[in-house]
């Protein structure tokens, strides 16, 4: 599906997803719902323009790292999004406590038509760091393989601190 200026409405925003929102990974239910609520629309599956790093961290969550012209060309999915289905995305990556924040990037289609769009990008506090400890090595995709390391938040130990684990991750491996 195509996406021209007469397709997005003002309060409408494209999201491109990397990672566990997408399509057959443990986040994506959100997006369904959202779906099924009239706020997402599936676009179709795109590429970054741009090469980024993209490395998984503790709890094998998915970093895009807003390194530009390191890394890969990142596949992924691109969806329209509302407003009202903007904010359980910006809940669930942690915008407002620091864990991603949602920056522009410019993806292409299979047919080679480019969009401006918003990711999330590990935040600027660690995002780099992270680059660095995973050896500056990074993948072009999030694929099932990487998501069966994925653990959801319920899973997680009920008193860490997923900064603390971002910072001991960086410095310790742990």
């Amino acid at each position: 599906m195509a996406i021209t200026e007469g397709d997005t409405k003002s309060d409408s925003r494209l999201i491109f997803t990397y990672g566990t929102l997408k399509r057959g990974f443990p986040n994506h239910s959100l997006m369904e719902n959202l779906i099924d609520g009239g706020n997402v629309v599936f676009v179709g599956e795109y590429t970054t323009v741009e090469t980024f790093p993209l490395a998984c961290g503790p709890y094998g969550i998915p970093y895009l790292i807003n390194i530009r012209g390191s890394g890969h060309w990142v596949r992924g999915e691109l969806y329209k999004v509302n407003s009202s289905g903007l904010g359980p995305l910006d809940d669930l990556e942690g915008l407002e406590i620091g864990h991603y924040e949602r920056l522009p990037v410019t993806v292409a289609g299979d047919g080679g038509e480019t969009v401006a769009a918003e990711a999330y990008f590990a935040h600027r506090s660690f995002g780099e760091g992270m680059w660095k400890r995973c050896g500056e090595r990074g993948v072009e995709e999030f694929t099932m393989e990487l998501g069966k390391k994925y653990e959801r938040k319920e899973e997680r130990p009920s008193n860490h601190v997923f900064l603390q684990d971002i910072r001991n991750f960086i410095t310790n491996g742990d």
